[in-house]
């Protein structure tokens, strides 16, 4: 079945694919905290998604420095520099390779196979979420036809990147999508929340051990705290008694804020992978 963005704020099971979803992130996280880290701030996620494009867009001859740089700084995502030295880490890192010589310009580079397979992951884990709305078999068309993704995740990562709703999350939003391993901090959030009573305006997330979870995510533990207070004073979270020590709610407003726009992710991931299977037919 093929969704619109309405159908897909007002279904009701939306929040359950991306509970599923927030689930299955953390799980590879777990499985490799590094290359997760690579998807875990909203700026990264863009700038990863536009390199994994072009990639694929480019084949074997690669893709250069420009023309990441164009898509890029065009949608707004990152400065030139950020571009630059974003590509530097990858290849230290080696989820990129240079295709030509160090001394041959332009510079070319193509994913390693580690950095396709985690995309190709990411994919089928949005597949599957969209799976849980009608019981459909799209993350296992998409594991059994792999080559898809080629023309899926291309075209998915450039409606991202010219949608500024998704590219400039709500504010309340943004607060933890902008925060280095904001994304998995949201995503623990998220697979806490089971079906949540409408009814109810503060759902509970129970007690939340900042220093674990900053040790786990590899992020400062006074800055998720501060994190966290911030998020309180926006009224997006609390704690139940005004003590850190006692448990957390998570405001039905905000939860509902954070759905509406990753329906918009789910809409192009979908139309993206409706596409690639309309044009390998």
């Amino acid at each position: 079945m093929r969704y619109s963005y309405d159908e897909l704020v007002a279904h009701p099971k939306l929040l359950g694919a991306i509970r599923t979803l927030a689930r299955n992130l953390r799980g590879a996280y777990n499985s490799n905290p590094r290359i997760a880290r690579l998807l875990s701030a909203h700026q990264k996620w863009l700038m990863t998604q536009a390199g994994m494009a072009l990639n694929l867009e480019s084949g074997p001859r690669g893709f250069t420095v420009a023309q990441a740089r164009e898509l890029i700084t065009t949608n707004h995502v990152a400065s030139r520099n950020t571009v630059q030295n974003y590509l530097d880490q990858l290849e230290i890192y080696r989820y990129v390779e240079r295709v030509n010589p160090a001394s041959q310009r332009p510079r070319r580079y193509k994913a390693t196979p580690v950095s396709e397979e985690a995309i190709l992951m990411w994919y089928i884990a949005n597949l599957a979420a969209l799976d849980c709305l009608d019981g459909g078999i799209r993350a296992v068309e998409m594991m059994a036809h792999s080559h898809l993704l080629a023309v899926a995740q291309p075209l998915a990562a450039r409606l991202c990147l010219m949608d500024p709703a998704w590219v400039n999350p709500p504010p309340r939003v943004g607060l933890f999508l902008w925060t280095e391993a904001g994304a998995l901090v949201m995503d623990e959030f998220i697979s806490r929340i089971e079906d949540a009573d409408r009814a109810v305006e503060r759902i509970d997330i129970g007690f939340v051990d900042a220093r674990a979870l900053a040790t786990e995510f590899m992020m400062s533990r006074t800055h998720l705290q501060r994190l966290l207070n911030k998020a309180a004073e926006q009224g997006a979270m609390g704690w139940h008694d005004n003590g850190l020590r006692s448990g957390m709610w998570f405001a039905r407003d905000f939860l509902e804020e954070y759905c509406r726009w990753q329906a918009i992710k789910f809409k192009y991931v979908q139309d993206a992978f409706i596409e690639a299977k309309t044009k390998a037919a």
